[in-house]
């Protein structure tokens, strides 16, 4: 996301430190303070104003914005101002001296302009994650790549590499053989779009600290990705800490070397991230992985069959230090277990350093009967992570009622609390049925009050209802099943405005996320929560309350017009109307940049949608599925890359009517930085490991 700069930044202040009669009258100001200190203040510009503008003021600022400390990590990832031109001058000025740099999700720049990246001599951590690359440095490659044929100029700037991370878009297995031969140490490999195997050596990795890779559905992309792991049946690397394999779909092809890994993991004891598919490890396995290492990191995402042993081995010392567990994910997909809190406040105990939890998917009903003899809230035992940053709930962990004509009073045993599941009353996860009413209170927030309490830190919060699915489906279709509530949690009704309101102890909050909520009806608790928590960055909203209809439109708009700091919305509802007064509440927000509106059967004004981006000259992507004809929202979306795409390199305009057949045609088009941090609703916590630099 892009980072503005401030206006104690702005070049025209920066101009005094070089004019004493300005600062005569003052008598503090910037030509008074030292070196050391307008470095530190310098550092937090992004490069493009550091260089392009602020270094322009004075000899005195030139030089200081050329100090090797702020050029030898340089990050250019979603910097929507630069340009193909912007970039090529900053590559020129900082080729000396960058070791370490990202460009990651830079989808606007050409391939022309990577070839520059040559001139870095220093470089050795590079990231090209969703970048338009050409095959003259051999960042990428086409069909047909032979890696004999590459020219000595880009073998050497591949051999000092240390780290590459990329996106392959073409059939081959691009360069991390010529890396690997090359003592490639750190490797993350993005496999993001559709692959066909190509003629290539199998990679031997030497010295491999870390892998990765995400793959996009298809089993050739699997396919791939178990040729890519070949080696690894016969010598996994002994410096090998990081291991992240994601691999979507309900059925993961077995890899056969999983155990092979799991040994070679324990015997060296170093591991700090583990993500694999389910069906890769069984719990045996996974024990010997865990045993005498201190993990940072570990998602066991779909893989409800691990978390026994994943609380056995963090809460009973099969792991080294478990103090040292910063990420956690344990989000499930269709489960129907439910969260025990007294299992979780073992975790709160056991990993006290923990800073981002997600729980996606999962249940929790609070349930103040005889047989649980008063068990705490969910929200007590996580409110005992003090230093959490990031947490993703079920809607129903959230609620305080209990409806004893759908709960039935049941002892857990002990082995059961150990898993940190239990089995929920089938009557209990009833479907959520729009037009009747609960019996549970939806005003209490006694839980709620307690994890925010406990949690000072917070500041990406997501509340997503167990049996939500988007409407925006990645590879299919739009069908009317798609966007029905499936599995809703009756329990997620009890939780409404008032819980919403609860969120303003929050004040630090930059990244919310609230999807599948039927109990928010009139949407007042957005507003209150708007009015407090002024840092609020990102805003998602999906589905809250009927959706027959829109009934909390008044209190959303009030709420955007609070809104002065948000940099991204996705608003997704079956009935929303993009109208004018929604455009005009919109515009209150200066500093947006992405906005994603998904709608059924909703509508749009063409006309404001020009004025709203007229008005926002910072939006950069405008992205809306709704309702409407295909030639009315073919005619906007050319309108609008008409009107802006010359003063906004980075433009991505998308407008396509949801329910249309060739939609996934459309999607898969959409720069992928885009598509999976915004265009497509999914998790953003403890997805990636938030690992110091090794």
């Amino acid at each position: 996301m892009q980072k503005s700069i401030p206006a104690c930044f702005s070049p025209s202040l920066f101009q005094d430190v070089c004019d004493e009669d300005a600062m005569a009258s003052v008598s503090v100001g910037m030509s008074g303070l030292s070196d050391e200190i307008l470095l530190c203040i310098l550092r937090h510009v992004p490069v493009c104003d550091l260089l392009l503008n602020v270094a322009r003021v004075c000899p005195k600022l030139y030089t200081l914005c050329h100090d090797k400390t702020l050029l030898t990590r340089v990050r250019l990832s979603e910097e929507y101002v630069a340009n193909d031109l912007s970039v090529r001058q900053i590559v020129k000025q900082i080729s000396n001296h960058v070791q370490s740099l990202n460009l990651s999700g830079c989808y606007w720049l050409s391939g022309s302009t990577m070839e520059h990246l040559v001139r870095c001599r220093a470089v050795t951590h590079l990231d090209l994650t969703g970048c338009r690359l050409t095959s003259s440095l051999a960042f990428d490659v086409a069909p047909g790549f032979n890696s004999a044929q590459l020219s000595s100029e880009a073998v050497d700037a591949l051999s000092r590499l240390s780290e590459l991370r990329q996106t392959l878009l073409t059939p081959s297995y691009g360069v991390v053989p010529c890396c690997a031969q090359n003592g490639l140490r750190e490797e993350g490999v993005g496999v993001c779009c559709q692959l066909m195997v190509g003629q290539s050596s199998v990679p031997h990795y030497q010295q491999l600290e870390e892998f990765s890779a995400r793959l996009a559905p298809g089993e050739v992309n699997q396919t791939l990705l178990l040729l890519y792991l070949a080696v690894f049946s016969v010598h996994v690397p002994e410096r090998l800490r990081v291991f992240l394999v994601s691999i979507p779909g309900p059925n993961p092809a077995h890899w056969p070397a999983a155990t092979s890994l799991a040994q070679s993991l324990h015997q060296h004891g170093n591991l700090e991230a583990l993500q694999l598919p389910r069906s890769w490890l069984d719990s045996l396995s996974l024990e010997r992985a865990l045993q005498g290492s201190s993990p940072k990191h570990l998602s066991f995402s779909r893989c409800p069959a691990l978390w026994s042993q994943v609380f056995r081995s963090l809460l009973e010392g099969g792991v080294k230090d478990a103090t040292k567990l910063l990420s956690l994910n344990l989000r499930i997909r269709g489960g129907e277990d439910q969260l025990v809190a007294g299992t979780m406040s073992r975790l709160a105990a056991g990993c006290p350093n923990l800073r981002h939890l997600n729980l996606m998917h999962t249940h929790y009903h609070h349930e103040n009967t005889p047989g649980l003899g008063g068990e705490a809230h969910l929200g007590a035992s996580l409110g005992k992570l003090r230093y959490l940053r990031s947490l993703t709930l079920p809607a129903c962990a959230l609620s305080d009622g209990v409806n004893t004509h759908q709960i039935s009073a049941n002892t857990t045993s002990p082995s059961a609390l150990l898993l940190g599941l239990k089995k929920a009353p089938r009557v209990g996860l009833q479907n959520y049925k729009p037009d009747s009413e609960a019996s549970s209170p939806r005003d209490s927030t006694m839980g709620l009050a307690q994890l925010l309490a406990g949690c000072p830190f917070l500041d990406i919060l997501e509340v997503i209802g167990p049996g939500f699915i988007s409407a925006l489906p990645r590879l299919e279709p739009c069908t009317r099943a798609c966007v029905e509530p499936r599995g809703m949690c009756a329990w997620a009704r009890g939780v409404g405005d008032a819980h919403l309101a609860a969120l303003e102890a929050l004040p630090g909050l930059r990244h919310l996320t609230l999807a599948g909520l039927p109990g928010v009806l009139k949407g007042t608790g957005l507003l209150q929560l708007a009015k407090r928590c002024r840092d609020l960055q990102v805003l998602s909203l999906a589905n809250l309350g009927s959706l027959k209809t829109m009934s909390y439109t008044p209190a959303l708009l009030d709420t955007l017009k609070h809104c002065t700091q948000l940099q991204e919305l996705r608003l997704e509802q079956p009935y929303l109307n993009a109208n004018a007064p929604f455009f005009e509440a919109l515009s209150c927000c200066a500093r947006l940049q992405r906005l994603c509106l998904i709608s059924r059967s909703g509508t749009f004004d063409p006309f404001a949608t020009e004025t709203f981006m007229e008005r926002c000259r910072s939006v950069v992507m405008c992205h809306m599925f709704m309702g409407g004809t295909l030639v009315a929202c073919r005619t906007l979306q050319k309108a609008l890359l008409d009107r802006f795409s010359a003063e906004r390199s980075a433009l991505s305009v998308v407008i396509y009517p949801l329910q249309h057949e060739d939609l996934p045609l459309v999607i898969r088009d959409i720069p992928l930085t885009l598509l999976d941090q915004i265009t497509l609703f999914q998790s953003h916590v403890a997805q990636a490991p938030h690992l110091p630099p090794h």
